[in-house]
């Protein structure tokens, strides 16, 4: 029906008062500003200016139509401005993060990214690590906090963050005094990660799995239920370690006591994406991430 520079060319017939005034503004002919004020009116089937009056006089049509239509120069000039490379990062972001990461230090990046990147907007994914890998390298999100050792091999990896996995238990649970040993552990039911994950793979290789009765490992996904579950005496909880801060303070969790052998390897964590992101925008992500980990409690 009518593009922006209609509404251009009768916001310029109106400012200087005429339409040859608007010509010579507009670097045209006042014949091409007549023929494409008359097109305008034709398509839209209304008169815009009141030929009957010297000078540029608008209709009542006119106004609402100019009214309406200004609002889209102004749209396009701020769309223009938004995207320009003098704008900084603007547009959604797709952060995909671990469920540890949500339990220590995300809050305190997007923060962080919030206060640095104002005109930034953020859709967030929690997953666990496997599931990131894939998202990433199927281009559902644009960069994820994920275990190290299992960023996909195209991805361009920063290091971060390294959190410590403990054993927890209620304080109710009746467990035997001394460190527990894997076979000790295992007499137990266990609250770990979810099957697929790597602490899940390492709980089933240091667990003595060839007896009867078999281990109760009971996998979940979310780490808030493994830390609810924990926190009723249901089993051995395994947690990253500043998620049980807060209960053991209150005394609502213990620390199990374990050997050498029944002890978990810490948990990796970096910061992943595909080449050909924003530079900018993945370089504060890093920034905002290494600052929320340093203002962590010890």
């Amino acid at each position: 029906m009518f593009d922006i520079r209609d509404a251009e060319v009768v916001r310029e017939v109106v400012r200087c008062g005429g339409f040859r005034a608007a010509a010579t503004r507009l670097n045209l002919t006042q014949s091409a500003i007549s023929a494409r004020v008359s097109g305008l009116e034709e398509r839209l089937g209304i008169t815009i200016f009141d030929r009957k009056r010297r000078g540029a006089r608008l209709t009542p049509q006119g106004r609402a139509f100019l009214e309406q239509a200004s609002r889209l120069v102004v749209l396009r000039d701020a769309i223009v401005e938004g995207v320009s490379p003098h704008a900084g990062f603007v547009g959604t972001l797709r952060i995909g993060v671990a469920e540890t990461i949500v339990h220590t230090w995300l809050a305190g990046m997007l923060t962080r990214v919030r206060d640095g990147l104002p005109r930034i907007r953020i859709e967030l994914s929690v997953e666990t690590s496997p599931v990131l890998a894939q998202k990433l390298v199927d281009d559902e999100i644009d960069v994820a906090v994920m275990m190290a050792a299992l960023v996909p091999d195209e991805a361009v990896a920063t290091p971060l963050y390294t959190c410590r996995l403990d054993w927890f238990a209620a304080p109710g649970l009746n467990l035997p005094a001394g460190p527990l040993d894997p076979a000790a552990l295992a007499a137990h039911p266990i609250i770990t990660f979810s099957r697929g994950t790597l602490p899940y793979a390492e709980l089933e290789r240091r667990l003595p799995l060839g007896g009867l009765p078999p281990p109760l490992l009971h996998a979940c996904a979310s780490l808030s239920t493994t830390l609810h579950l924990t926190r009723d005496g249901f089993g051995i909880g395994l947690l990253p370690a500043p998620m049980a801060a807060a209960d053991l303070a209150r005394g609502a969790l213990a620390t199990v006591s374990t050997t050498p052998q029944a002890r978990m390897s810490d948990l990796a964590f970096a910061l992943a994406h595909l080449p050909g992101q924003d530079r900018g925008a993945m370089a504060a992500l890093v920034r905002a991430a290494r600052d929320a980990i340093r203002d962590l409690p010890v």
